[in-house]
């Protein structure tokens, strides 16, 4: 059976009065992410990780924040459209690993709410999802809360 693993990465800036849209769902935060799209920074970092085992590019070649059909777009959609990229050349989702770091708002309490949105939008299981949060113990843009990165890990096989 063949298998390949991705890795994704993402970063946005945060600034006050923003929406903050992670896992996509919309967090009751101070500050959110600033983007072209919602800016949901797990989501794209998911995508750069399917995209990349799939041997596809990456976010930014299929979805340019150039490209005014974007703006303000919802990153679910992106999901969605990457998860059928990926089928279409014939791989599936074992499953996904993910890890966030951000300085506020704690994020455990959401972490059922992003499963419940993620899973459908990639047809698996909420228990093939895993998400972790950490902060960046006060240092770096993290830490001074200008910023929020996201990394994933995702396993394919083929169908």
């Amino acid at each position: 059976m063949k298998m390949r693993v991705g890795m994704g990465f993402d970063v946005h800036q945060l600034e006050e009065g923003k929406d903050f849209w992670l896992g996509g769902i919309k967090l009751e935060a101070k500050k959110g992410a600033v983007g072209h799209s919602d800016a949901d920074v797990l989501i794209h970092a998911i995508c750069d990780a399917l995209l990349g085992a799939a041997n596809l590019g990456d976010i930014g070649f299929h979805f340019a924040n150039t490209d005014p059909r974007w703006k303000g777009m919802q990153s679910i959609f992106f999901l969605q459209e990457v998860t059928k990229m990926i089928r279409e050349k014939g791989w599936q989702i074992e499953n996904l690993d993910c890890s966030l770091c951000l300085e506020k708002p704690k994020i455990n309490p959401h972490i059922p709410a992003m499963k419940q949105v993620l899973a459908p939008a990639m047809g698996i299981s909420e228990d093939d999802i895993s998400i972790k949060a950490t902060t960046n113990e006060r240092m770096g843009y993290v830490g001074r809360e200008e910023g929020v990165n996201a990394y994933a890990v995702v396993l394919l096989r083929k169908a």
